[in-house]
């Protein structure tokens, strides 16, 4: 086993630490405009969900031992939702509002796993480090 080898489990945390994190970015983002009817593009808000792809598919590292990253923030293409407001300043000649395609329950799933897949890589790279710590006090030790 090599030296890079044995820093890619670090690594690899790392990259789910970065990806995760720009997730949960998004779903704060589409949780924050759940009610924003209108957009510069005249529509209503738009939920964006994140494409993650492996490090190894993209070629990036090739071998075995890779991570994650965002490949790309994209816009759900599901329907938007349409209320009666008759009221609302973006009704219809109908009284009908569309409204962004956020469902919060589905946001604060999204949100829960990946709070959770960042503390799971958190806490990889926490035991990493206590390992690594661990191994080198074991070696300077050693060589007393």
């Amino acid at each position: 086993m090599n030296l890079n080898q044995i820093f890619a489990s670090a690594d690899i945390s790392a990259s789910g630490l970065q990806a995760e994190r720009m997730h949960m970015e998004v779903v704060a983002t589409n949780i924050a405009n759940q009610q924003t009817t209108r957009t510069a593009n005249g529509e209503p808000y738009r939920r964006q969900q994140v494409l993650f792809t492996s490090l190894a598919e993209d070629g990036s590292r090739p071998d075995s031992l890779s991570g994650v990253r965002v490949e790309a923030i994209t816009p759900d293409q599901t329907p938007f939702r349409s209320v009666y407001d008759p009221g609302h300043p973006h009704a219809n000649e109908q009284g009908q509002v569309q409204l962004p395609n956020v469902d919060l329950p589905h946001e604060m799933v999204d949100l829960l796993v990946a709070s959770r897949a960042y503390e799971s890589n958190l806490k990889s790279l926490e035991t990493f480090q206590q390992i690594t710590k661990q191994t080198l006090s074991l070696l300077g030790g050693a060589s007393s």
